[in-house]
């Protein structure tokens, strides 16, 4: 398979011509005394957890005497380097998914790359510069330098199992929960959960628990009944004018997904869930929860934080964190008919679907507006070094998709490239049109998720049946075809 090399020479050219004229400069690298700065941008976790401060500290020790230092950015993760860009506001590195980043570089926003010259090319896997290459009249380019791949994954805390969980929940005797291993049996642990809440409220005791108005971490109830975001051309480019969220058994998926919701509170409507999922697993109230592997540190944060309060000493507090929490796929098995509430044991093989996820692949480009482009591929080889991704991974429980940092990464990444491999991740398409799917099939997610709370306040649900979930994700593909072609 090609990485993406092939013809980088006339692209480069024209987006460094678009670059130049966008940024009203000439493009050159500065000379003499003055010092190169370079303006990053990296997500929010890597800021907070202080990942970004370690990074621009080693860069900028080790580039002292070369007249190049790296800064943060001090911009939103989301900014917009579409818009930001062309004015001179937006990073010179960005930091972002493949989906996000692609976007930019089908509109020349981003410069393709001869990625061979970098440290971190032979030991990233062809799947992970796949996420990150172009096809311009034929031609193919790579416009992102891959850091980590992601999906979603189950956090849950190991002390918080249930005592007899290897008699009662592990029927195969495999060492493994059955409810981790199918969503049948997740369903049930959740609602012997809520049945068996004693609070006063029935507020305190959970199962699984996601907020269902995120496709990215909830496409399994889509993409596991053969749903698509976009179909492929003859050449194997996405063809966007191919909407398939609503194919093959797409609506019995989202049935799932309503049954789901009746176990959880309205968190799942909406981000609650999202916002306080760190803290709920951390102190019982959830027993698992929906996040990707770089949210690692937040949920060891806030559980140390907890043992912290009942009398452990600050590095006591972290090592029983990171003893206890817990990070794993997602179930591997779906009922064929949607139906959560049916006992696995009576099931045979025929009644499982195997579970595909939606995933992606962060990594950094780098903006064709910027001044110093050789700079900033200083800085980019440099942030995807062996120590550098090494760091990451340690402070942030990263999923790297450098080989040589993975192989001490306790098999996870292993296990997320060969669900890669093997077609139970669906990456998230690396093209513009993208960008439309999100809003409405998002929507009527947390919708479908609302109608146990409708029935539960003596209203009328809104989906009631497959066909009802049905003709509504068939508007959704509609809506994103018009959106994309209509409406532009």
């Amino acid at each position: 398979m090609s990485r993406c090399k092939r013809g980088a020479a006339l692209l480069l050219t024209s987006v460094l011509v678009l670059g130049m004229t966008g940024c009203g400069s000439d493009a050159k690298e500065t000379s003499g005394d003055e010092v190169i700065t370079l303006r990053i941008l990296e997500n929010d976790t890597a800021k907070l957890e202080g990942y970004l401060d370690v990074l621009l500290n080693a860069f900028n020790e080790a580039y002292k005497d070369k007249g190049i230092q790296a800064v943060d950015a001090n911009m939103d993760e989301y900014s917009d380097l579409a818009a930001n860009g062309p004015y001179g506001y937006g990073p010179d590195v960005i930091y972002q998914a493949n989906d996000k980043l692609m976007t930019y570089a089908e509109d020349h926003h981003i410069l393709p790359l001869d990625i061979e010259k970098l440290d971190c090319y032979e030991y990233t896997p062809a799947e992970a510069w796949e996420a990150f290459k172009i096809n311009v009249d034929g031609e193919v380019y790579c416009c992102g330098i891959p850091v980590n791949i992601q999906e979603p994954m189950l956090f849950y805390r190991e002390d918080m199992m249930p005592e007899n969980w290897q008699t009662e929940w592990d029927d195969n005797q495999n060492g493994v929960a059955d409810f981790f291993e199918n969503w049948n049996d997740l369903y049930a642990y959740s609602k012997y959960l809520r049945e068996t809440d004693t609070s006063a409220n029935r507020d305190s005791q959970y199962g699984f628990m996601s907020s269902f108005n995120n496709l990215y971490l909830n496409g399994e109830f889509l993409f596991s009944y053969g749903a698509y975001v976009f179909g492929k051309n003859e050449d194997g480019t996405l063809n966007s004018a191919d909407v398939g969220l609503s194919g093959g058994d797409a609506a019995t998926g989202l049935f799932a997904l309503r049954q789901m919701a009746a176990l959880m509170n309205e968190g799942c409507i909406d981000d609650t869930i999202t916002l306080n999922r760190y803290e709920k697993l951390a102190d019982g109230s959830y027993f698992c929860a929906v996040s990707t592997p770089d949210t690692y540190s937040l949920f060891i944060s806030k559980l140390a934080l907890k043992y912290e309060e009942s009398g452990l000493s600050a590095a006591d507090a972290e090592a029983k964190a990171k003893e206890n929490l817990k990070m794993t796929e997602l179930p591997a098995r779906m009922p064929a008919d949607g139906d959560l509430s049916k006992d696995s044991g009576k099931l045979s093989d025929d009644d499982w679907v195997e579970t595909v996820v939606m995933g992606g692949v962060n990594g950094y480009g780098i903006s064709s507006y910027t001044e110093h482009r050789e700079a900033c591929i200083e800085f980019v080889n440099f942030a995807t070094s062996f120590e550098m991704i090494q760091n990451r991974m340690d402070m942030l429980g990263i999923a790297p998709t450098r080989s040589d940092v993975a192989e001490s990464s306790g098999g996870v990444t292993d296990t997320i490239f060969n669900s890669l491999s093997e077609g139970r991740i669906y990456l998230m398409p690396s093209i513009k049109a993208v960008d439309q799917i999100w809003v409405p099939a998002q929507t009527l997610l947390g919708d479908i998720a609302k109608d146990p709370f409708r029935e539960a306040k003596g209203e009328t649900p809104k989906y009631a049946s497959e066909q009802d979930i049905e003709k509504a994700i068939q508007k959704v593909d509609q809506d994103i075809y018009d959106a994309i072609y209509t409406l532009k």
